[in-house]
């Protein structure tokens, strides 16, 4: 019996020191980044001199990311689509959405000094969380920005823009407005599709903004055609 009054004395410790870990915070409320472990090298690779076919199921993977910019959130419910035109239609930095940023160059936003960087995501979600944690930013209450470009080698007709992500996030191609994802929801592949498109020959902008407050951030974007299958006829770069 003594014996095991110390087990459960044991357990009830493991808990209790998980519980408080779990409950570190920020003094806005915000969970602290403690504990996450940078891992950029397993999700993402730097870009090549040449453009990156989308992968075998559509997805585009090569993508310049912005740190990101602290926006605290206590929870994701507030993502409505007003909150997010609001929010992520701001100017945060010069250039949003209308000119294509280098790899290493810097932006201010606010009190912010944030970096652009090129990588190739290694999977078929983007991982914004392990981007931030890799580079030992904030994880929780921030907005990213992503851009890609696009290279098509002739008209795409009807096709729509596939995007999952977590949380909210709006996309934009060649700076208009093509795709909201409002509301607290989780990344889940073709989760929201834009009406159809007619992707020009030549090369297209894309842009998103990605909002989160407490948990994992990522997104996964394609085109799939008339049909629902994935569009790999084209190229991404970042140049």
């Amino acid at each position: 019996m003594k014996h095991l009054r110390h087990i459960i004395a044991a357990v009830a410790a493991t808990f209790i020191a998980a519980a408080a870990q779990a409950q570190t915070t920020y003094p806005d409320g915000m969970p602290s980044n403690e504990g996450v472990k940078p891992q950029l090298a397993d999700f993402f690779t730097p870009v090549t001199s040449t453009a990156a076919s989308p992968d075998a199921e559509g997805f585009i993977r090569r993508w310049l990311l912005l740190e990101p910019i602290n926006k605290p959130n206590r929870s994701n419910t507030v993502f409505t689509d007003s909150y997010l035109h609001t929010e992520l239609g701001k100017t945060y930095f010069k250039g949003q959405l209308t000119t294509t940023p280098k790899d290493g160059q810097k932006v201010t936003v606010g009190e912010q000094e944030l970096t652009w960087h090129a990588y190739d995501a290694t999977r078929y979600n983007v991982k914004l969380f392990r981007f931030a944690s890799g580079l030992e930013k904030q994880v929780y209450g921030v907005i990213f920005f992503a851009t890609t470009i696009i290279e098509c080698d002739r008209d795409l007709t009807d096709v729509r823009l596939a995007v999952g992500s977590n949380s909210g996030s709006i996309w934009w191609i060649d700076g208009k407005e093509t795709l909201i994802l409002s509301g607290d929801r989780r990344m889940v592949m073709d989760d929201c599709m834009s009406s159809r498109l007619t992707l020009t020959k030549g090369r297209h902008t894309i842009w998103g903004a990605v909002i989160n407050g407490p948990g994992m951030s990522d997104f996964c974007l394609r085109f799939v055609d008339a049909k629902g299958q994935p569009v790999t006829n084209i190229k991404a770069t970042v140049k």
